[in-house]
């Protein structure tokens, strides 16, 4: 695994270094072997502020824990990225299962019979409207007038999709597509 070390108003020490790849290692067997983990040490006020990312094939790895103590957000992100692969790893086997088993049920089922299985990850609804070109800005007026935790729009200046949230800490994010 290759590691990147960022620290924000704080001095990375070896020993940071060393104990968050100690703990990253015990993630490496159900990890590629050519994983890129960026890790970020922050310290705002007096917390301390862990995140973690790991991109892989078909989706990102991230957590991010603030703690009063470096060394326990460490132990406490990784406990997070444990919950994360494992959650992952049992849907993509139960809709592994689920799909063999399902197969298996509909060649002994007449046609008649075929009821749809329950999926838990249901899409309950779809909405459709037009992309109104705006700022960021006017996006974000837009979205606190909805009443929305985030709102899509297509940006005037870029003619990109692009959407803004509102983040946990009371401020707006902005997220833009990259190709």
């Amino acid at each position: 695994m290759r590691y990147s070390f960022t620290g924000k108003n704080i001095t990375l020490t070896d020993s940071l270094k060393d104990r968050a790849m100690s703990k990253i290692d015990r993630l490496e067997r159900r990890l590629p072997k050519d994983a890129e983990v960026s890790v970020i040490f922050s310290v705002e006020r007096q917390d301390n502020k862990i995140e973690v990312t790991i991109p892989l094939k078909k989706r990102i790895l991230r957590a991010e824990v603030t703690e009063n103590d470096m060394y326990a957000a460490i132990d406490s992100v990784i406990d997070v990225l444990e919950k994360q692969m494992v959650k992952y790893k049992t849907r993509l086997r139960d809709k592994n299962r689920r799909d063999s088993s399902y197969n298996e049920e509909m060649s002994y089922l007449p046609a008649e019979e075929i009821i749809s299985d329950e999926n838990p990850l249901k899409i309950e609804r779809t909405k459709r409207f037009a992309l109104k070109p705006m700022d960021a800005e006017e996006a974000v007026m837009e979205m606190e007038l909805l009443g929305h935790g985030f709102y899509m729009f297509r940006n005037s200046s870029t003619d990109e999709v692009n959407v803004v949230y509102k983040r946990n800490n009371g401020s707006y994010g902005l997220i833009e597509p990259e190709y």
